[in-house]
């Protein structure tokens, strides 16, 4: 089995020098990635997690090491200990949302035990695992969203209904007094 890493390691000088102009310029305009190690996953698995990040606007690169390293210089973006982290690496960039690339991650891998998240990026800013893991945990930004205009709209709502109560006990009363007259 060939594992998505494999043909990195075949590649010429100027196809390493083009992922890495790639990577970093994906980097440059992120604003969260996720560092993971997939060892372990079958190439089917991995093409699945990948549909699943597509499908939300996240892109998702099994990369060397090296090239990590040097895209991320490239990118200005500092702090990183990528030759550090083990296993073989892949990278979730989001572009849209901060918490959606790790929360997908982190769904995916309660269903596979073999992809592991390790650090990542949120802003430019460095993040350890318990850090990306505590981000995975939350709320995506749409839920958020959607309970703040559900918490809006209520006290809206509830006046509506106590101002249409009084209204209708009023109606009520004349139509009484009406019957009666």
């Amino acid at each position: 089995m060939v594992k998505p890493i494999d043909f990195l390691i075949m590649i010429s000088k100027d196809k390493k020098i083009e992922i890495t102009k790639d990577l970093s310029e994906k980097l440059s305009r992120q604003k969260a990635v996720v560092f993971f190690d997939y060892t372990g996953l079958k190439v089917s698995q991995f093409q699945e997690l990948r549909s699943q990040l597509r499908e939300q606007g996240i892109d998702c690169q099994a990369v060397k090491k090296s090239l990590i390293d040097l895209s991320l210089e490239k990118a200005k973006i500092k702090d990183g200990k990528i030759k550090d982290l083990p296993g073989q690496l892949a990278l979730a960039l989001g572009y849209e949302d901060e918490v959606l690339p790790a929360k997908l991650l982190y769904d995916f891998s309660k269903k596979n035990e073999d992809l592991k998240i390790l650090t990542g990026f949120v802003n430019g800013q460095y993040l350890e695992n318990e850090a990306i893991l505590s981000l995975a945990k939350l709320p995506s930004k749409q839920e958020l969203l959607a309970k703040l205009v559900g918490s809006v709209g209520s006290p809206i709502s509830g006046l509506v209904n106590a101002l249409e109560g009084n209204l209708r006990k009023l109606i009520f009363t004349l139509k009484n007094i009406e019957s009666k007259a």
